[in-house]
């Protein structure tokens, strides 16, 4: 790998804080970094740093000759007269473009459902924000420098995004670099491979000046940082109880099923065991479902041939919801999902009763009390004279989580406010906390049935984690509308997806079923799910509270969902002691790097000249010896996909 671009000893002061400090980072080729850390700890002005785009006040910023940078910032600019083609690629021909494969695919993954011809000026936020990510991604760079690039993105887009960059970023190519800042954990997951997490200044108490953020910096994706975090904080024994227990809590769910992690060697989930092996389930669905039963009765609320359809001036009626019939049981954790426009608020807003249905009827318990979480944060606009925590206290003092009553005071800290913010007013408060504050309002209600849409907005890993936690003790029935793979996967038992013709999917084998139906469906001009499921057969709820089993397409077995090339049972046999031997090779290879490291360490409180001369005939054996890891570890990999089917 080759040094591309970087920062060393660099500085930012905005206002008369200064925000960063002492940043020494660097971009390689084949880097791809993502950016973590709490809201306005400074991802976006890094991004910026790395870009050029904003001046550092001290340090420097260093560029190889000839090195060119594409960026994607927060807020698109564009000239509204250009059309959307003159946009993304230029005034050059068609044929120009079209004739480069990666801009055919750029295209189809992003701009498909848009006529090229139109206007910049006509389409939605979210449609801009496709465009300006496609003409980024089109543009002739060496390092890409995104900034929440799958905001407007729904599940299919998200993992379109993860695909593309994970081939143009190859580990195998000598191709550039990539830095991304974004809140969506399982895309970090999937794409990134070192992790670099903006830790916010801090005012001390003794009052002596404020210390500036920094950059720490983790090997890995976004789980080996979650599990290598929970490390350090282990071994210093610096990190506050609360936090820790957030951390080990999110290995456990690392560790007990989130899907579509195979970037992720599994032998590094092993080395968490230690860590967490007397952490209890996120939730026990058993007893929450007892709960939500003694709170709700047995009828929640009924959907029964529910149709609905909206009609533009001079188009004729789309229908968004074509005889749904949908029984919410008490207890029930469900994620909806579906691209953008496939009706899900509408199905959300027809559950609250909120827009009545043409057809069909919707029936309520008597005993259901729904709150549901808005994408807009207004209701808050009239509370700005309030403090933030007046705010939670205005619709209740106390409530019980799990088998603990809190304070409103509690609740606030709990969902990441300082004492020092909880006292800030309303007004004055980031987009971020406004969301955060909107939860808390939310849950302080205590509703038995919560509707969450699009839930992640404008939220930080570290709050989606403390959320997630809190979700784990809510005994209601649950209703999550996300394009955030990771929450849904980690707070709802079953997914169920809207398709092309308006009716409601429930998805044995979850997101991943979703995408292969999407991918198989790709001829389709309708951009919605058009899969249909038969003949399923699944087993009871497991430990965890979802669902498993084997699910077909009606057809015939050539048409098997899930059909993999399965190795034969010799086979297999074979490949799985291959598979233990790589792993003993790997103990034996960390065991020498151990061993060797505390030479070295005792070496060198003496450094003599023949210590010194150890010294380096030691550390080139350990670079050896990790050498030679790595490619046990790629070994470890193909070996363990190709079991896998």
């Amino acid at each position: 790998m080759s040094f591309l671009m970087g920062l060393k000893d660099a500085g930012i002061t905005v206002g008369s804080r200064q925000l960063l400090s002492d940043v020494t980072v660097s971009f390689d080729t084949r880097s791809r970094i993502g950016i973590v850390g709490p809201n306005g700890a400074g991802k976006s002005t890094l991004l910026h740093m790395l870009a050029g785009t904003t001046q550092i006040h001290q340090g420097k910023r260093i560029v190889t000759d000839g090195v060119r940078i594409a960026t994607l910032a927060q807020f698109d600019t564009f000239d509204q007269e250009l059309s959307i083609k003159q946009a993304v690629h230029g005034d050059i021909d068609d044929h120009e473009w079209a004739r480069h494969r990666h801009l055919r695919a750029i295209d189809e993954g992003l701009l498909e459902d848009l006529d090229l011809h139109l206007p910049v000026e006509t389409l939605s936020g979210g449609q801009k924000r496709r465009v300006a990510l496609a003409r980024c991604l089109g543009s002739e760079a060496d390092i890409v420098l995104l900034d929440e690039p799958t905001n407007h993105l729904d599940v299919e887009g998200v993992a379109w995004l993860a695909d593309y960059l994970n081939e143009r970023f190859a580990a195998t190519k000598a191709a550039g670099a990539l830095g991304v800042v974004t809140h969506d954990r399982w895309f970090l997951d999937a794409v990134c491979s070192h992790m670099w997490e903006v830790v916010p200044g801090v005012d001390p108490a003794d009052g002596r000046g404020q210390i500036p953020g920094r950059i720490e910096q983790y090997e890995g994706s976004y789980a080996a940082y979650i599990l290598a975090r929970a490390q350090r904080a282990q071994e210093a024994a610096v990190v506050e109880q609360k936090r820790r227990n957030l951390v080990r809590k999110e290995l456990a769910w690392l560790r007990r099923g989130a899907p579509a992690r195979t970037s992720k060697p599994r032998f590094h989930v092993k080395r968490a065991e230690a860590l967490i092996e007397d952490v209890p389930p996120p939730r026990d669905g058993v007893e929450l479902l007892k709960m939500a039963t003694a709170r709700l009765g047995k009828k929640v609320i009924d959907l029964v041939d529910v149709c609905v359809s909206f009609q533009r001036e001079g188009e004729s009626a789309h229908q968004v919801l074509n005889k749904v019939t949908w029984r919410i049981a008490p207890g029930e954790r469900v994620g909806i999902i579906g691209v953008n426009g496939a009706g899900k608020t509408t199905l959300l807003r027809v559950i609250c009763e909120e827009l009545s249905p043409e057809s069909g009827r919707v029936t309520t318990g008597k005993t259901v009390q729904i709150a549901k979480l808005s994408q807009s944060t207004h209701e808050l606009d009239d509370l700005g004279d309030k403090r933030v925590v007046e705010a939670v206290a205005m619709v209740k003092e106390r409530m019980v989580v799990g088998d603990k009553e809190m304070s409103a005071m509690q609740m606030v800290e709990r969902l990441g406010f300082t004492k020092k913010r909880a006292w800030t007013p309303v007004k004055d408060i980031s987009g971020g906390e406004r969301r955060r504050l909107q939860l808390l309002r939310l849950l302080m209600s205590e509703p038995n049935v919560l509707v969450l849409d699009e839930p992640t907005n404008d939220l930080d890993t570290d709050t989606l984690a403390a959320l997630e936690d809190l979700l784990d003790s809510y005994s209601g029935t649950l209703i999550v509308v996300s394009h955030d793979r990771y929450l849904l996967e980690r707070v709802t038992d079953h997914q169920r997806a809207l398709t092309a013709d308006g009716g409601l999917q429930l998805l044995p084998g979850g997101i991943e079923q979703y995408l292969r139906e999407r991918s198989a469906s790709r001829t389709q001009t309708s951009g919605r799910f058009t899969g249909k499921i038969t003949d399923v057969k699944h087993d009871h709820h497991n430990k965890e509270g979802g669902m498993s089993g084997t699910f077909h397409r009606g057809g015939g077995q050539g048409n098997d969902i899930a059909a993999h090339n399965v190795p034969s049972g010799a086979a297999l046999y074979e490949m799985t002691k291959q598979l233990s031997a790589l792993e003993r090779k790997m103990k034996k290879c960390e065991d020498k790097i151990t061993a060797l490291e505390q030479e070295m360490a005792i070496l060198a409180t003496d450094p003599s000249a023949e210590n010194i001369k150890q010294l380096a005939h030691i550390d080139k054996q350990v670079a050896q010896l990790r050498a030679d890891h790595d490619d046990l570890e790629t070994q470890w990999l193909e070996l363990s996909e190709e079991i896998d089917g």
